[in-house]
Order: C-alpha cells, then sequence, then structure tokens
C-alpha cells in the first residue's frame, strides 16, 4: 500500500478529512524492521513517534537482570511513541518487532506543526493518550493486585473473537503473552491446562475455544480460580 493509504488505516487518524491525511502522508517515512530488531531503547532520544502499517511490535521495560515486562503489543493501525509530540524528552521504554514489520515514523517537529494546523488532530491525539493512560493503569491494577487466573482470563477475553463463535488466536508466542501478563511461560501453560480441564476453554494449537466465557469473565472480574 501507499503512504496515503497506510496512514488512512492508523486509528489515531480517523475521522480527519482527505486533505488532512495527506498532509500527514507526507510527513510520514517508511520503515521496514526485521523480526527481533529493536526499533528503539529505553532512554533514547524521543524524536518522533510509529504507527504499525503491517507486523507487530512490542513495548517493553526490562530491569538490570534482564527481565521483561511488556507493557502493551501494538498490531497494524496502532501508534506507539506518542509521547515525543509533546515532550523533548526520552522515550520511557524500548519497542521490538515481533514480526517483520513495516512502520511509519512521524518526525517530532514536523507533526507538531501539522498538530499546530489542525486542531481536529490534536483533539485525537489527547483522545489517544487518555485511552492508553487508562490502559497503564489497568495494567498496573492487573499485575500488582491480581493472581494470574484473572490476568489470563481478562487477556483471553480481550482477544479479537472468531465471527459468530467463541473462537480466539494467540497470535504471539505464550512466552511473550506470559511476559505481558508478568508471569513466566510455565506459569502461563499450567494456568491454561487448569482452564482446559475446568471446562472454561477447549485449546487446538494457538486456537482456543472460549467455552464458558461467563466464568471467564468471574475470574476476570475477582473471583477465586480453584481449578
Amino acid at each position: 500500500m501507499d503512504a496515503l493509504q497506510a496512514v488512512g488505516r492508523v486509528t489515531l487518524f480517523d475521522g480527519l478529512p482527505q486533505a488532512q491525511l495527506e498532509a500527514v502522508a507526507r510527513i510520514a517515512v517508511r520503515k521496514r524492521v526485521d523480526r527481533g530488531r529493536e526499533i528503539f531503547q529505553q532512554g533514547d532520544p524521543a524524536d518522533g513517534f510509529y504507527a504499525v502499517a503491517e507486523g507487530k511490535v512490542k513495548i517493553f521495560n526490562s530491569n538490570p537482570a534482564g527481565k521483561e515486562q511488556i507493557l502493551h503489543v501494538f498490531g497494524p493501525g496502532e501508534s506507539f511513541g506518542e509521547v515525543a509530540v509533546f515532550e523533548r524528552g526520552v522515550f520511557p521504554a524500548a519497542a521490538q518487532a515481533l514480526a517483520d514489520s513495516e512502520l511509519l515514523f512521524f518526525p517530532r517537529r514536523a507533526f507538531g506543526e501539522a498538530i499546530r494546523n489542525d486542531p481536529e488532530l490534536a483533539m485525537n491525539m489527547l483522545g489517544l493518550l487518555s485511552v492508553r493512560l487508562r490502559m497503564l493503569v489497568r495494567k498496573i491494577e492487573e499485575v500488582s493486585l491480581k493472581e494470574v487466573p484473572a490476568r489470563l482470563a481478562a487477556y483471553l477475553l480481550a482477544l479479537p473473537r472468531d465471527r459468530g463463535s467463541d473462537r480466539v488466536r494467540l497470535d504471539i508466542p505464550k512466552g511473550q503473552i506470559a511476559l505481558s501478563l508478568g508471569t513466566i511461560q510455565e506459569t502461563l501453560s499450567r494456568t491454561l491446562k487448569r482452564f482446559a480441564e475446568n471446562g472454561l476453554i477447549a485449546m487446538r494449537g494457538r486456537e482456543i475455544t472460549l467455552s464458558d466465557p461467563e466464568r471467564l469473565t468471574r475470574i476476570a472480574e475477582g473471583d477465586r480460580f480453584e481449578g
């Protein structure tokens, strides 16, 4: 797809008229990133932000011992690193491609000029950042207050379902899911197995059927899982 098509699929730019989309597309820089390649490191100068045209990107922090905490995984149409638009600072987390990806990079200075010329774009940015703040608060709450079964149930329920069914697909490796949930892969696999044994889910490779979504919802909301 060309730059205009790619920009038109970015959620951040929903509702912008054609002329504004074209202006944004003119400042977008397309970048190919191989799977496993870091896009930026925690502490790098925030000189712009990104959107995913194709592929997947994880945002994560790691401590000196190398332990990782995945903050979010972004797919096509989603943007990340927007802090760069509003302050001349550094990226507070790192970003890495989980698959061969095509990204759109929006330089800070050029995009700031676009915002000054288009209040609707500025409102979209503020709306997106407020959603991100709520997501971060929820992530902190889940990791600090909820047990692994509750975190996993919430994760499964949030995955997109096949049309007309309760089937979902794990679109990233279990190790990455475990890091996202603040646990380890062995604990994740054990909890999935317990869910299956108790009739909450049925697994076939990466495909999972949510056999009892009502009970999963209660577990995600804090009901103790004794299975």
